[in-house]
């Protein structure tokens, strides 16, 4: 690949990575907990793109864009997920209004490892489970590389998924520098219940347009 191919698909990846999508409210989501929750969900994200960029380099994404049942399918199961993060959280919320304190306090950090835990595997999932990812992967990876092969198409996968993990890590730590600023009740609450219904709007939306 050329310098000047390089520059022009790191510029793509940075206007890409700052471009909203479920991955970004999924972090935010998990950084109303605290910056390692989003880390970790960012990093899961990351990581799920990596996996994408190792399908697409194999040539296995070409079936997605030969397969109308396949990709459908695909993203109906991501869709159904996201849905089901979004109402999770909701019920969560709910139910942890009266003794959220009590029960934070009693949790300790083996209740914080399994936050980041499954932080990550919500953010790989998601991404996982997002054929746009590897339909993006297959249709612009070739663009910016005189010669296919599966080293460079992983190569530029990799940058990309970097890129967009730096840019969530940021938002995870701002978001939840910002929570710890606005600790009042009725904020928090407001931004948990926002975050988890926008998650539970996009996975209705992914459903919805896979069927249609």
């Amino acid at each position: 690949m050329s310098i000047p191919l390089l520059l022009s698909f790191l510029g793509l990846c940075v206007l890409l990575a700052l471009t909203p999508g479920p991955d970004t409210f999924l972090v935010l989501r998990f950084s109303m907990a605290g910056p390692r929750p989003g880390i970790a969900a960012a990093a899961g994200s990351a990581f799920g793109g990596i996996v994408w960029a190792v399908v697409v380099a194999a040539g296995v994404a070409a079936l997605l864009e030969q397969s109308a049942t396949a990709y459908r399918s695909l993203k109906v199961i991501g869709g159904i997920y996201l849905l089901y993060l979004g109402i999770r959280a909701l019920m969560a919320h709910r139910k942890g209004l009266a003794d959220a304190e009590s029960e934070l306090a009693a949790r300790g950090s083996r209740e914080r490892a399994s936050s980041i835990r499954s932080a990550f595997a919500a953010g790989l999932l998601s991404c996982i489970f997002n054929p746009k990812v590897g339909l993006f992967y297959l249709a612009v990876l070739p663009q910016f590389l005189t010669h296919v092969t599966f080293a460079n198409t992983l190569t530029l996968g990799a940058i990309e998924s970097s890129i967009a993990a730096i840019e969530m890590v940021l938002l995870a730590v701002a978001a939840s520098r910002a929570v710890e600023l606005l600790r009042k009740p009725k904020v928090r609450d407001r931004l948990e219940q926002a975050s988890a219904g926008i998650l539970a709007a996009l996975g209705i939306g992914t459903v919805a347009s896979a069927a249609a």
